[in-house]
């Protein structure tokens, strides 16, 4: 019977075996592979959903102003909001819809008809790039508000 090499055998008992070690680093890197795509998209969707939750307050905040004066605000430093930065380190994107806005401006949705009438906000996304029609590539990852505020959420599944 042939003896297999030293190295691969235990002669006193303690420690590890070089075949054990690299079937152990190979099974925790098959772990790793699985887990990380899984943790990564959680992260994301724990993201949107603060970047969600941050555009209902400052709608919230325009709402008010709204109620109080009669009118949007002329830009989100008005309502308090100014400075507030999304998940990814952008500033939140606010357009007031006036005489003087163009069609061209406003958010659009795949069939090209703007999504809402009163004004636009949202999060360019993880990307940090944005476009105005939703189905557009830059576009699909915003964090948007639209119908008029009934719909505040990711924009490729608006």
């Amino acid at each position: 019977m042939k003896k297999l090499p030293h190295s691969l055998y235990r002669q006193s008992g303690n420690g590890f075996t070089l075949l054990e070690a690299l079937i152990a680093m190979a099974i925790i890197g098959l772990v790793t592979a699985v887990a990380l795509p899984s943790y990564q998209d959680h992260l994301d969707r724990a993201d949107n959903a603060l970047a969600a939750k941050d555009i209902a307050l400052i709608d919230q905040a325009i709402e008010v102003y709204y109620a109080d004066k009669f009118s949007y605000p002329p830009s989100l430093n008005a309502v308090g909001y100014g400075g507030l930065q999304d998940p990814w380190g952008n500033n939140y994107e606010y357009l007031r819809f006036d005489e003087d806005t163009r069609r061209g401006d406003m958010r659009k949705d795949r069939n090209l008809v703007p999504v809402n009438d009163d004004y636009d906000l949202y999060s360019k996304g993880k990307n940090g790039v944005s476009s105005k029609p939703f189905t557009s590539n830059p576009g699909r990852d915003d964090i948007v508000r639209a119908n008029n505020g009934r719909y505040i959420g990711l924009a490729e599944d608006y």
